[in-house]
């Protein structure tokens, strides 16, 4: 019995806690985007090959645009 006088404050605080730590994380915006992330990981998979595309085809292509003939 004298446990529960020991673990029921415990518990409240941990509570107090979980409630605070969800109001802070709704109200800074981690909540917002909840989409976001899992298409942020296919498309920056495409956008990091087309940029080692252009990156290659630069480097493949003469920068001189000028024809000396």
């Amino acid at each position: 019995m004298g446990a529960i006088y020991f673990l029921i404050p415990i518990s409240l605080i941990v509570l107090g806690f979980a409630v605070w730590a969800l109001i802070w994380a709704i109200n800074s915006g981690q909540y917002d985007d909840l989409d976001g992330a899992s298409w942020r990981v296919i498309y920056d998979d495409q956008d990091q090959k087309r940029k080692v595309a252009r990156k290659n085809a630069s480097i493949t292509e003469p920068t001189d645009t000028s024809h000396d003939h």
